[in-house]
């Protein structure tokens, strides 16, 4: 079998607007996913009872439910109620929804991972919740925490793929639309999963690298 290298070439810059659409979904659903997550996260830590139980249903629903289902949820099932999201919107707030929920666990562990004990001074000290979280805990357990945070939101990029089946045009549905023109599936499927490679590594690199330069405390 030979590789048709006139094809590669044609497909590379179609790919290429593909992964800067892949991007662009993925910072804006992390930037959501981060805020649902942390204040998912920290709500989780609260003394109100029904606030831990509305997070921890939340959580439960996420991880139980597969993705796929979930972005049908978002594109298909919310116009019957009248909300309604474009391809790329309905994208993003699925993927924000999914993600924020694994992110609200770590958060949840991490910041529940500090020893209790500087918890219990600090409220001998008359600090506030509040003032125990953002000044005692939440610093102590930030750094921690980068490495599973940075593990969700590459996983988050990768899943964009499962946005082609609601036509969005990111990386995957380009290279499928390279595909139902020219018939040749090995050539752009293999450039495809080289391009989410490199992706991916360039993610990773960036997770290390923010996590060299966070201060230890």
């Amino acid at each position: 079998m030979s590789i048709d290298w006139t094809i590669i070439e044609t497909a590379i810059p179609l790919l290429a607007r593909g992964t800067v659409v892949t991007l662009q979904i993925s910072v804006v659903a992390g930037i959501l996913a981060c805020m649902i997550g942390f204040t998912l996260g920290l709500a989780a830590l609260s003394n109100i009872a029904a606030l831990r139980w509305i997070v921890a249903a939340y959580v439960d629903f996420v991880r139980g439910t597969p993705l796929l289902i979930q972005v049908f949820l978002v594109f298909f099932a919310l116009p019957v109620i009248g909300i309604r999201f474009d391809e790329i919107w309905a994208g993003i707030i699925a993927l924000a929804f999914n993600t924020s929920a694994y992110i609200a666990e770590t958060v949840r562990g991490g910041v529940g991972s500090v020893e209790r004990g500087q918890t219990e001074a600090a409220k001998s000290i008359g600090m506030f919740r509040w003032q125990i979280l953002t000044y005692i805990l939440l610093p102590q357990a930030l750094r921690p925490m980068v490495p599973p945070l940075t593990n969700e939101l590459i996983s988050m990029t990768k899943n964009t793929s499962l946005l082609s089946v609601i036509s969005v045009y990111e990386l995957t549905r380009a290279g499928q639309a390279i595909i139902s023109v020219h018939f040749v599936p090995f050539e752009i499927y293999l450039l495809l999963a080289l391009y989410y490679y490199a992706l991916i590594k360039a993610l990773s690199y960036l997770s290390r690298f923010i996590e060299s330069r966070m201060p230890a405390l």
